[in-house]
Protein backbone atom coordinates (compact mmCIF):
# COMPACT_ATOMS: atom_id res chain seq x y z
CA UNK A 1 0.00 0.00 0.00
CA UNK A 2 1.51 3.37 -0.97
CA UNK A 3 1.59 5.90 1.44
CA UNK A 4 1.98 10.01 1.05
CA UNK A 5 4.93 9.92 3.32
CA UNK A 6 6.69 7.38 1.23
CA UNK A 7 10.23 8.02 -0.19
CA UNK A 8 12.68 6.60 -2.09
CA UNK A 9 16.80 7.72 -2.86
CA UNK A 10 17.30 9.75 -5.78
CA UNK A 11 21.60 10.49 -5.38
CA UNK A 12 24.49 9.77 -2.80
CA UNK A 13 28.05 11.02 -2.21
CA UNK A 14 30.30 9.02 -0.16
CA UNK A 15 33.36 10.28 1.83
CA UNK A 16 36.14 8.63 3.21
CA UNK A 17 37.67 10.29 6.35
CA UNK A 18 40.82 8.26 7.30
CA UNK A 19 41.26 8.19 11.37
CA UNK A 20 44.71 6.99 13.10
CA UNK A 21 44.98 5.33 16.72
CA UNK A 22 46.75 6.17 19.66
CA UNK A 23 47.14 3.18 21.07
CA UNK A 24 46.92 -0.64 19.33
CA UNK A 25 43.34 -2.34 19.22
CA UNK A 26 43.71 -5.78 18.89
CA UNK A 27 40.83 -7.76 16.38
CA UNK A 28 41.04 -11.77 16.52
CA UNK A 29 44.64 -12.36 14.96
CA UNK A 30 45.23 -9.13 14.17
CA UNK A 31 45.97 -5.35 15.73
CA UNK A 32 44.25 -2.16 14.34
CA UNK A 33 46.39 0.95 13.79
CA UNK A 34 44.07 2.80 11.90
CA UNK A 35 40.75 3.01 10.28
CA UNK A 36 38.90 4.59 7.25
CA UNK A 37 35.48 5.95 8.42
CA UNK A 38 32.41 5.78 5.20
CA UNK A 39 30.53 8.77 5.94
CA UNK A 40 27.36 8.94 3.01
CA UNK A 41 24.83 11.82 2.13
CA UNK A 42 21.61 10.19 0.94
CA UNK A 43 19.34 12.80 -1.28
CA UNK A 44 15.76 11.15 -0.61
CA UNK A 45 12.07 12.56 -2.36
CA UNK A 46 8.85 12.02 -1.45
CA UNK A 47 5.72 11.08 -4.28
CA UNK A 48 5.21 14.80 -3.88
CA UNK A 49 8.79 15.73 -5.02
CA UNK A 50 10.12 17.36 -1.60
CA UNK A 51 13.52 16.31 -0.62
CA UNK A 52 15.56 16.25 1.84
CA UNK A 53 19.09 14.63 2.65
CA UNK A 54 20.42 12.53 5.46
CA UNK A 55 23.43 10.99 6.64
CA UNK A 56 25.16 7.85 8.08
CA UNK A 57 29.04 6.66 8.95
CA UNK A 58 30.10 3.71 9.68
CA UNK A 59 33.91 2.09 10.26
CA UNK A 60 35.30 0.40 7.75
CA UNK A 61 36.86 -2.31 10.53
CA UNK A 62 38.92 -4.74 7.80
CA UNK A 63 39.76 -6.79 10.21
CA UNK A 64 36.66 -7.45 12.28
CA UNK A 65 34.17 -7.68 8.97
CA UNK A 66 37.06 -9.48 6.91
CA UNK A 67 39.43 -11.88 9.16
CA UNK A 68 42.04 -13.66 6.74
CA UNK A 69 45.68 -14.07 5.62
CA UNK A 70 45.12 -11.15 2.77
CA UNK A 71 47.25 -8.47 3.20
CA UNK A 72 44.78 -5.20 4.99
CA UNK A 73 45.52 -3.12 2.28
CA UNK A 74 43.93 -5.81 -0.53
CA UNK A 75 41.07 -6.13 1.80
CA UNK A 76 40.56 -2.31 2.65
CA UNK A 77 40.88 -1.13 -1.51
CA UNK A 78 37.83 -4.01 -1.43
CA UNK A 79 35.89 -2.77 0.96
CA UNK A 80 36.17 0.75 -0.16
CA UNK A 81 35.21 -0.33 -3.81
CA UNK A 82 32.00 -1.47 -2.82
CA UNK A 83 31.29 1.19 -1.27
CA UNK A 84 31.83 3.23 -4.54
CA UNK A 85 29.41 1.00 -5.96
CA UNK A 86 26.41 1.31 -3.32
CA UNK A 87 26.68 4.94 -3.82
CA UNK A 88 25.38 4.26 -7.52
CA UNK A 89 23.34 1.06 -6.37
CA UNK A 90 21.20 3.26 -3.96
CA UNK A 91 20.04 5.83 -6.49
CA UNK A 92 19.22 3.42 -9.03
CA UNK A 93 16.94 1.10 -6.71
CA UNK A 94 13.78 2.14 -7.47
CA UNK A 95 11.77 0.92 -4.29
CA UNK A 96 9.34 3.44 -2.37
CA UNK A 97 8.56 3.04 1.14
CA UNK A 98 9.34 3.51 4.87
CA UNK A 99 13.35 3.76 4.94
CA UNK A 100 12.73 -0.07 6.99
CA UNK A 101 11.04 -1.40 4.19
CA UNK A 102 13.26 -0.05 1.24
CA UNK A 103 16.33 -1.22 3.52
CA UNK A 104 14.79 -4.22 3.87
CA UNK A 105 14.24 -4.96 0.15
CA UNK A 106 18.16 -3.43 -0.65
CA UNK A 107 19.64 -5.69 1.91
CA UNK A 108 17.54 -8.92 0.30
CA UNK A 109 17.23 -7.98 -2.98
CA UNK A 110 20.22 -5.36 -4.18
CA UNK A 111 23.23 -6.30 -1.97
CA UNK A 112 23.54 -9.72 -2.77
CA UNK A 113 23.98 -9.38 -6.04
CA UNK A 114 26.33 -6.66 -5.54
CA UNK A 115 28.21 -8.49 -3.38
CA UNK A 116 27.91 -11.39 -6.26
CA UNK A 117 29.21 -8.93 -9.12
CA UNK A 118 32.30 -8.12 -6.82
CA UNK A 119 33.64 -11.32 -6.19
CA UNK A 120 33.36 -12.61 -9.76
CA UNK A 121 34.72 -9.39 -10.83
CA UNK A 122 37.96 -10.84 -8.82
CA UNK A 123 37.70 -14.57 -8.60
CA UNK A 124 41.51 -14.61 -7.14
CA UNK A 125 40.94 -12.94 -4.28
CA UNK A 126 39.43 -14.66 -1.49
CA UNK A 127 35.64 -13.28 -1.77
CA UNK A 128 34.61 -10.80 0.22
CA UNK A 129 32.42 -11.75 3.19
CA UNK A 130 28.86 -10.73 3.27
CA UNK A 131 29.48 -9.07 6.61
CA UNK A 132 31.56 -7.09 5.07
CA UNK A 133 29.16 -6.20 2.67
CA UNK A 134 26.90 -5.26 5.43
CA UNK A 135 29.13 -2.88 7.03
CA UNK A 136 29.43 -1.04 3.43
CA UNK A 137 25.80 -0.85 3.04
CA UNK A 138 25.00 0.44 6.77
CA UNK A 139 26.57 3.73 6.15
CA UNK A 140 23.83 4.45 3.29
CA UNK A 141 20.96 2.36 5.46
CA UNK A 142 21.44 4.65 8.42
CA UNK A 143 21.63 8.04 5.87
CA UNK A 144 18.15 6.75 4.58
CA UNK A 145 16.67 6.41 7.66
CA UNK A 146 18.15 10.26 8.93
CA UNK A 147 16.70 11.46 5.81
CA UNK A 148 12.68 10.17 6.54
CA UNK A 149 13.06 11.69 9.71
CA UNK A 150 14.45 15.13 8.18
CA UNK A 151 12.15 14.89 5.37
CA UNK A 152 8.88 14.68 7.78
CA UNK A 153 10.42 16.78 10.81
CA UNK A 154 10.37 13.78 13.00
CA UNK A 155 13.14 12.17 14.93
CA UNK A 156 13.08 8.65 13.03
CA UNK A 157 12.75 6.78 16.13
CA UNK A 158 9.37 8.62 16.05
CA UNK A 159 8.73 7.09 12.54
CA UNK A 160 8.24 3.32 13.16
CA UNK A 161 5.20 2.65 13.55
CA UNK A 162 1.57 2.44 11.47
CA UNK A 163 0.91 6.24 10.53
CA UNK A 164 4.83 5.75 8.79
CA UNK A 165 4.75 2.38 7.55
CA UNK A 166 2.41 0.53 5.49
CA UNK A 167 3.95 -3.34 6.08
CA UNK A 168 4.13 -4.85 9.60
CA UNK A 169 6.53 -6.64 11.10
CA UNK A 170 4.83 -10.27 9.72
CA UNK A 171 6.08 -9.24 6.36
CA UNK A 172 9.58 -9.15 7.48
CA UNK A 173 9.54 -11.99 10.35
CA UNK A 174 8.49 -15.36 10.78
CA UNK A 175 8.00 -16.35 14.74
CA UNK A 176 10.38 -19.14 15.88
CA UNK A 177 8.22 -22.46 15.23
CA UNK A 178 6.22 -23.59 18.23
CA UNK A 179 5.94 -20.38 19.29
CA UNK A 180 3.29 -18.11 20.71
CA UNK A 181 4.59 -15.17 18.91
CA UNK A 182 2.79 -13.00 16.12
CA UNK A 183 4.28 -10.43 14.35
CA UNK A 184 0.59 -8.80 12.65
CA UNK A 185 0.22 -5.64 13.80
CA UNK A 186 3.30 -5.12 15.83
CA UNK A 187 5.44 -2.20 14.71
CA UNK A 188 9.18 -1.27 15.85
CA UNK A 189 8.01 0.84 18.35
CA UNK A 190 6.56 -1.66 20.19
CA UNK A 191 9.27 -3.19 21.02
CA UNK A 192 11.23 0.38 22.15
CA UNK A 193 11.31 1.95 25.22
CA UNK A 194 8.66 3.74 26.41
CA UNK A 195 10.89 6.51 27.96
CA UNK A 196 14.59 5.99 26.82
CA UNK A 197 17.24 7.01 29.29
CA UNK A 198 19.25 9.91 28.33
CA UNK A 199 22.21 8.90 30.17
CA UNK A 200 23.75 5.20 29.76
CA UNK A 201 26.44 3.17 31.66
CA UNK A 202 29.16 3.00 29.57
CA UNK A 203 30.97 -0.15 28.90
CA UNK A 204 35.16 0.13 28.50
CA UNK A 205 37.05 -2.17 26.70
CA UNK A 206 40.02 -4.01 27.67
CA UNK A 207 41.90 -5.04 24.57
CA UNK A 208 44.22 -7.71 24.68
CA UNK A 209 46.93 -5.17 24.56
CA UNK A 210 46.27 -2.70 26.61
CA UNK A 211 48.07 -1.91 29.89
CA UNK A 212 46.18 -2.87 32.90
CA UNK A 213 48.71 -1.83 35.83
CA UNK A 214 51.86 0.79 36.24
CA UNK A 215 54.12 -2.12 36.21
CA UNK A 216 53.97 -2.50 32.67
CA UNK A 217 54.83 0.89 31.17
CA UNK A 218 57.74 0.75 29.02
CA UNK A 219 57.80 4.57 28.50
CA UNK A 220 57.01 4.25 24.75
CA UNK A 221 53.20 4.89 25.38
CA UNK A 222 51.31 7.98 24.06
CA UNK A 223 51.69 11.46 26.20
CA UNK A 224 48.72 12.87 24.95
CA UNK A 225 46.90 13.66 27.81
CA UNK A 226 44.69 10.99 27.76
CA UNK A 227 44.72 7.72 30.08
CA UNK A 228 46.76 4.51 29.28
CA UNK A 229 46.28 2.39 31.90
CA UNK A 230 43.49 0.87 32.81
CA UNK A 231 43.66 1.89 36.38
CA UNK A 232 44.06 5.61 34.81
CA UNK A 233 40.73 5.13 32.93
CA UNK A 234 38.89 3.91 35.56
CA UNK A 235 39.78 7.11 37.73
CA UNK A 236 39.11 9.61 35.09
CA UNK A 237 35.53 8.39 33.32
CA UNK A 238 34.39 6.23 36.67
CA UNK A 239 34.05 3.52 35.03
CA UNK A 240 31.67 0.76 36.23
CA UNK A 241 31.54 -1.76 32.95
CA UNK A 242 34.91 -3.20 31.83
CA UNK A 243 34.37 -5.21 28.31
CA UNK A 244 37.65 -8.29 28.40
CA UNK A 245 39.05 -8.91 25.17
CA UNK A 246 40.54 -12.71 25.13
CA UNK A 247 42.34 -14.74 22.78
CA UNK A 248 40.00 -17.75 22.75
CA UNK A 249 42.83 -20.45 21.82
CA UNK A 250 44.93 -20.34 25.02
CA UNK A 251 42.84 -20.95 28.36
CA UNK A 252 46.20 -20.36 30.58
CA UNK A 253 46.70 -16.36 28.85
CA UNK A 254 42.32 -15.93 28.98
CA UNK A 255 41.82 -17.40 32.79
CA UNK A 256 44.92 -14.89 34.06
CA UNK A 257 43.44 -12.41 32.29
CA UNK A 258 39.58 -12.00 33.62
CA UNK A 259 41.79 -13.00 36.92
CA UNK A 260 43.69 -9.68 36.98
CA UNK A 261 40.84 -7.60 35.12
CA UNK A 262 38.62 -8.94 37.78
CA UNK A 263 41.22 -7.93 40.54
CA UNK A 264 41.59 -4.55 39.24
CA UNK A 265 37.35 -4.26 38.97
CA UNK A 266 37.00 -5.36 42.24
CA UNK A 267 39.85 -2.78 43.80
CA UNK A 268 38.48 0.14 41.84
CA UNK A 269 34.65 0.08 42.32
CA UNK A 270 33.15 -1.74 39.06
CA UNK A 271 30.49 -3.50 38.81
CA UNK A 272 30.16 -5.19 35.78
CA UNK A 273 32.43 -7.83 33.51
CA UNK A 274 31.98 -9.23 30.08
CA UNK A 275 34.28 -11.48 27.96
CA UNK A 276 34.79 -11.31 24.77
CA UNK A 277 36.36 -14.46 23.12
CA UNK A 278 36.96 -12.99 19.89
CA UNK A 279 34.86 -15.63 17.44
CA UNK A 280 38.20 -18.15 17.83
CA UNK A 281 36.57 -20.94 20.10
CA UNK A 282 35.19 -24.31 18.59
CA UNK A 283 34.24 -25.94 21.59
CA UNK A 284 31.64 -25.04 24.69
CA UNK A 285 34.25 -27.02 27.00
CA UNK A 286 36.71 -24.60 26.34
CA UNK A 287 34.90 -21.75 27.52
CA UNK A 288 32.55 -23.80 30.12
CA UNK A 289 36.23 -24.69 31.54
CA UNK A 290 36.91 -20.77 32.15
CA UNK A 291 33.86 -20.20 34.23
CA UNK A 292 33.72 -23.02 36.16
CA UNK A 293 37.37 -22.40 37.20
CA UNK A 294 36.45 -18.63 37.95
CA UNK A 295 33.49 -19.88 39.83
CA UNK A 296 35.51 -22.07 41.89
CA UNK A 297 38.56 -19.97 42.76
CA UNK A 298 37.37 -16.53 42.14
CA UNK A 299 33.68 -16.09 42.89
CA UNK A 300 33.15 -12.53 43.40
CA UNK A 301 34.58 -11.88 39.64
CA UNK A 302 32.33 -14.64 38.32
CA UNK A 303 29.58 -13.07 39.37
CA UNK A 304 30.54 -9.82 38.16
CA UNK A 305 30.73 -11.36 34.61
CA UNK A 306 27.48 -10.26 33.41
CA UNK A 307 27.39 -11.71 29.85
CA UNK A 308 29.42 -13.36 27.88
CA UNK A 309 30.09 -12.58 23.65
CA UNK A 310 30.87 -14.65 20.97
CA UNK A 311 32.90 -17.00 21.69
CA UNK A 312 32.28 -19.17 18.64
CA UNK A 313 32.95 -18.90 14.89
CA UNK A 314 31.16 -16.55 12.62
CA UNK A 315 29.12 -18.56 10.38
CA UNK A 316 26.84 -19.73 12.23
CA UNK A 317 25.14 -22.09 9.26
CA UNK A 318 28.38 -23.94 8.89
CA UNK A 319 29.44 -24.16 12.85
CA UNK A 320 25.86 -25.06 14.43
CA UNK A 321 27.34 -25.77 18.08
CA UNK A 322 24.98 -26.80 20.96
CA UNK A 323 26.09 -24.32 23.21
CA UNK A 324 23.04 -24.62 26.10
CA UNK A 325 26.02 -25.93 28.38
CA UNK A 326 27.27 -22.01 27.93
CA UNK A 327 24.27 -20.63 28.17
CA UNK A 328 23.31 -22.20 31.24
CA UNK A 329 26.55 -20.75 33.28
CA UNK A 330 26.06 -17.40 31.93
CA UNK A 331 24.31 -15.20 29.50
CA UNK A 332 25.34 -15.60 25.91
CA UNK A 333 25.43 -13.12 23.67
CA UNK A 334 25.43 -13.26 19.56
CA UNK A 335 27.69 -10.37 18.33
CA UNK A 336 29.22 -11.23 14.60
CA UNK A 337 26.90 -14.23 13.95
CA UNK A 338 23.74 -12.50 14.17
CA UNK A 339 24.11 -10.51 10.64
CA UNK A 340 19.86 -10.75 10.48
CA UNK A 341 17.30 -11.69 12.89
CA UNK A 342 16.51 -15.68 10.59
CA UNK A 343 20.51 -16.07 12.30
CA UNK A 344 18.99 -14.95 15.42
CA UNK A 345 16.17 -17.39 15.16
CA UNK A 346 18.86 -20.22 14.86
CA UNK A 347 21.10 -19.01 17.50
CA UNK A 348 17.97 -19.44 19.66
CA UNK A 349 17.54 -22.45 18.97
CA UNK A 350 21.16 -23.95 19.62
CA UNK A 351 21.27 -22.72 22.86
CA UNK A 352 22.19 -18.32 22.30
CA UNK A 353 20.19 -16.37 25.08
CA UNK A 354 20.85 -12.91 23.87
CA UNK A 355 21.62 -10.46 20.76
CA UNK A 356 24.44 -8.03 20.54
CA UNK A 357 23.07 -5.62 18.26
CA UNK A 358 25.12 -3.52 15.62
CA UNK A 359 24.32 -0.26 13.66
CA UNK A 360 27.17 -0.61 11.38
CA UNK A 361 25.25 -4.17 10.23
CA UNK A 362 22.45 -1.78 9.38
CA UNK A 363 20.16 0.17 11.02
CA UNK A 364 17.08 -1.91 9.48
CA UNK A 365 18.58 -5.12 10.22
CA UNK A 366 19.63 -4.12 13.72
CA UNK A 367 15.96 -2.92 14.51
CA UNK A 368 14.12 -6.12 12.75
CA UNK A 369 16.97 -8.29 15.12
CA UNK A 370 15.66 -6.28 18.00
CA UNK A 371 12.26 -6.80 17.62
CA UNK A 372 12.40 -10.32 16.57
CA UNK A 373 15.16 -11.33 19.91
CA UNK A 374 12.31 -8.80 22.50
CA UNK A 375 9.75 -11.05 20.96
CA UNK A 376 11.13 -14.14 22.09
CA UNK A 377 12.72 -13.83 25.20
CA UNK A 378 15.72 -12.61 24.54
CA UNK A 379 18.17 -10.00 25.77
CA UNK A 380 19.93 -7.45 24.15
CA UNK A 381 22.89 -5.31 24.30
CA UNK A 382 23.92 -3.13 21.88
CA UNK A 383 28.04 -3.55 21.36
CA UNK A 384 30.31 -1.07 19.81
CA UNK A 385 32.78 -0.68 16.41
CA UNK A 386 34.67 1.73 18.00
CA UNK A 387 32.24 4.07 16.60
CA UNK A 388 33.90 7.70 16.39
CA UNK A 389 31.97 11.13 14.99
CA UNK A 390 28.92 10.55 13.63
CA UNK A 391 28.68 7.13 13.80
CA UNK A 392 28.16 7.49 18.08
CA UNK A 393 25.17 8.53 17.54
CA UNK A 394 22.77 6.45 15.77
CA UNK A 395 24.48 3.50 17.69
CA UNK A 396 23.85 5.14 21.33
CA UNK A 397 20.16 5.86 20.32
CA UNK A 398 19.94 2.18 19.59
CA UNK A 399 21.05 1.05 22.86
CA UNK A 400 18.35 4.07 24.66
CA UNK A 401 15.54 2.91 22.30
CA UNK A 402 16.41 -0.99 22.70
CA UNK A 403 16.48 -1.23 26.25
CA UNK A 404 19.87 -3.28 26.85
CA UNK A 405 20.84 -5.57 29.58
CA UNK A 406 23.06 -2.68 30.44
CA UNK A 407 23.75 0.44 28.48
CA UNK A 408 26.21 0.35 25.70
CA UNK A 409 29.11 -0.24 24.81
CA UNK A 410 31.08 2.83 23.73
CA UNK A 411 35.65 3.19 23.08
CA UNK A 412 35.89 5.47 20.16
CA UNK A 413 37.31 7.53 23.14
CA UNK A 414 40.08 5.44 24.31
CA UNK A 415 41.61 4.73 20.77
CA UNK A 416 40.83 7.60 18.92
CA UNK A 417 39.22 10.83 21.10
CA UNK A 418 40.73 13.66 19.00
CA UNK A 419 38.64 12.07 15.74
CA UNK A 420 35.15 13.25 16.79
CA UNK A 421 36.50 16.76 17.96
CA UNK A 422 34.03 18.96 15.81
CA UNK A 423 31.10 16.12 17.00
CA UNK A 424 32.14 16.63 20.41
CA UNK A 425 31.72 20.02 20.51
CA UNK A 426 27.94 19.84 19.93
CA UNK A 427 27.54 16.67 22.19
CA UNK A 428 30.19 16.44 24.63
CA UNK A 429 28.46 14.07 26.50
CA UNK A 430 28.45 11.82 23.80
CA UNK A 431 32.36 11.37 23.21
CA UNK A 432 33.37 11.62 26.89
CA UNK A 433 32.12 9.39 29.56
CA UNK A 434 31.40 11.02 33.16
CA UNK A 435 30.91 8.98 36.26
CA UNK A 436 30.55 5.64 34.14
CA UNK A 437 28.28 7.14 31.69
CA UNK A 438 27.24 8.67 28.26
CA UNK A 439 24.67 11.61 27.78
CA UNK A 440 23.30 11.93 24.72
CA UNK A 441 20.47 15.07 25.79
CA UNK A 442 22.03 17.15 23.35
CA UNK A 443 20.64 14.69 20.45
CA UNK A 444 17.39 16.49 19.24
CA UNK A 445 15.96 17.74 15.87
CA UNK A 446 14.79 15.78 13.52
CA UNK A 447 16.23 12.71 12.06
CA UNK A 448 18.76 11.47 14.45
CA UNK A 449 19.59 14.76 16.17
CA UNK A 450 22.63 15.17 15.13
CA UNK A 451 22.75 19.08 14.60
CA UNK A 452 25.40 18.92 11.51
CA UNK A 453 24.97 22.23 11.13
CA UNK A 454 26.74 23.39 14.25
CA UNK A 455 29.33 20.81 13.75
CA UNK A 456 32.81 22.45 12.35
CA UNK A 457 33.80 19.50 10.66
CA UNK A 458 36.03 19.43 6.87
CA UNK A 459 35.02 16.65 4.79
CA UNK A 460 37.51 15.24 1.89
CA UNK A 461 36.92 14.91 -2.03
CA UNK A 462 37.19 11.75 -2.39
Amino acid sequence: MALSTDIRCVAARVYFLPVLTRVPLKFGTETLTHVTCARVQLTVTDRAGHRAEGWGETPLSVAWVWPSTLSYECRHTALKALVKQLSHAWPDFDVWGHPLEVGHDFLSQALPRLLAAANQENPAREPLPYLAALVCASAFDIALHDAFGQLHGLPTYATYNARYMSRDLAQFLTPAAQSRVSFAGRYPQDYFVSDPARQLPAWHLVGGLDLLEPGELTGGEPKDGYPVLLTDWIARDGLKCLKIKLRGQDGAWDYERLVRVGQIALAHGVTWLTADFNCTVTDPAYVNDILDRLMREQPRIYGMILYVEQPFPYDLESHRLDVHSVSARKPLFMDESAHDWKLVRLGRSLGWSGVALKTCKTQTGALLSLCWAKAHGMTLMVQDLTNPMLAQIPHVLLAAHAGTIMGVETNAMQFYPEASEPEAAVHPGLYRRRQGEIDWSTVRGPGFGYRLSEMQRCLPEN
